[in-house]
């Protein structure tokens, strides 16, 4: 038997966010772009279930968070609802500071410290309509959003974050067109990316002048593995690598772009517009912990035919993607299952990246159909176990050789509405009967339980 022992005051939890999990029909809230892309094209969401058909965190908050302390969480990851918090004309909900009052007060008297972010992919529709984080004004916008949740809650929140992936919204909303608002821009992409970041920065300058506990910012890193050691399938990986992790990843840790990516976007004529004082911002305003989710790696090679000329400016007119023969998959998500991924990303941050203070943020498994693995009423999820296990394995490894990393959350607590695949994939620790909202731990529940109470991970 091999045992791995985790530090004793490492974070062990999970995340959520409030799109997916408080449910468009609860209390007062504005409409967001996902309540208003829904309405419009119901078709493009799995099974034509919309924001509405959440898991009803909104009222059963107190059980879960009980679920939560009962099987072994010492933290837990939620995000605030701008669309909630505030309405159109920039006024507080009090029903809604009272429910995340409450959220947060219940929290930490189950001895589970909230980590709380700002935004996760649910901008206000209304401030999509005026350009959403193409412009300045909405940058500003959710500047003194961030300033009045700080007023509120950090009397008790003491880890923030003010974006989870924030390359998403960029991907899915401007250049892939799976999320609203559906643009095929890559120039309006990139200036969606650098306004994002401006933001980021406002936000972490006004916390740290103002509050004395950390803050940090959520990105997905993927890493770029080329097919092979040739000199184009590296330049591919690379310039993907720029794209993907970088682009985000260096503003927020070393204060500026890749020169590389730079120079690319300047040859294509893609580069955003940018103020002259925004350079001291973004040098000058850096964070306090990483948040790293990771779920599978991207592996690419050099260009097997040159892009139309007349075709969209898209990053992948520099790689395409390669399927390595042999790669382990999960066939449910079309996603490859490559644990040492999240050690490669934990010794880059180390030996690139000054070694910053960082958490996995989100690791996790969707499953289609899991009550085909219903015993004895609960779910025998030991694949989800055996993704767990791995990536333990290898980020204990990363632990060993140096690397800052302070704890791990798994996407995420209990199954919940994900996004335009609705419920197909099933993440959850505990499942959730859509007709009942009735919870019910999973194996891996239990075992994870185990896992954050001994801090051993055993095989």
């Amino acid at each position: 038997m091999t045992t791995r022992t985790f530090p004793k005051d490492f974070y062990w939890g999970s995340a959520a966010s409030a799109e997916q999990t408080e449910g468009n029909q609860h209390g007062t809230k504005v409409k967001t772009i996902w309540d208003h892309w829904y309405n419009l094209e119901p078709n493009r969401f799995f099974d034509e279930v919309g924001p509405s058909e959440t898991s009803d965190f909104y009222h059963r908050y107190k059980e879960d968070i009980k679920n939560m302390k009962d099987f072994g969480h010492n933290s837990f990851r939620l995000s605030l609802s701008w669309a909630r918090l505030l309405d159109e004309s920039g006024q507080l909900n009090r029903e809604a500071v009272t429910f995340y009052n409450d959220v947060i007060d219940t929290l930490i008297a189950h001895e589970i410290e909230p980590f709380v972010n700002l935004f996760h992919f649910d901008m206000p529709l209304y401030l999509q309509e005026q350009g959403g984080f193409e412009s300045r004004k909405v940058v500003d916008l959710y500047v003194d959003y961030a300033k009045i949740a700080f007023s509120l809650f950090s009397d008790r929140v003491k880890v923030w974050f003010t974006f989870n992936e924030p390359i998403v919204p960029v991907e899915g909303g401007y250049l892939y067109d799976f999320h609203y608002p559906n643009v095929v821009d890559a120039k309006r992409a990139f200036q969606v990316a650098y306004h994002t970041m401006i933001a980021h920065k406002k936000v972490c300058a006004h916390y740290h002048d103002h509050y004395d506990g950390k803050i940090g910012i959520i990105l997905n890193l993927t890493p770029s593995y080329p097919r092979s050691q040739h000199p184009s399938d590296l330049k591919a990986s690379h310039i993907c690598d720029l794209f993907f992790n970088r682009s985000f990843l260096d503003p927020v840790v070393k204060g500026e772009y890749p020169e590389d990516l730079i120079n690319l976007l300047k040859e294509y004529d893609h580069l955003p517009e940018t103020k002259p004082e925004d350079t001291l911002l973004l040098k000058n305003n850096p964070i306090d912990f990483l948040g790293v989710n990771y779920y599978q790696p991207r592996r690419v090679k050099a260009k097997t035919h040159t892009p139309h000329p007349d075709s969209p400016f898209l990053p992948d007119w520099f790689f395409d993607n390669y399927e390595m023969p042999g790669r382990k998959m999960n066939v449910y998500r079309g996603w490859e299952i490559y644990e040492k991924g999240i050690y490669d990303i934990m010794i880059n941050l180390r030996d690139n990246y000054n070694n910053i203070d960082c958490f996995i943020s989100e690791n996790g498994m969707g499953v289609q159909n899991e009550a085909r693995f219903i015993k004895d009423g609960r779910i025998e999820d030991d694949y989800r176990i055996d993704f767990i296990y791995g990536h333990l394995t290898w980020l204990h490894r990363a632990l060993i050789e140096g690397c800052n990393v302070k704890g791990y959350h798994l996407w995420t607590f209990m199954d919940n509405w994900s996004w335009a695949n609705a419920y197909k994939n099933r993440y959850g620790f505990f499942s959730v009967d859509l007709e009942t909202k009735h919870r019910t731990a999973k194996k891996s529940a239990f075992w994870f339980k185990q896992l954050a109470e001994t801090n051993e991970l055993v095989h």
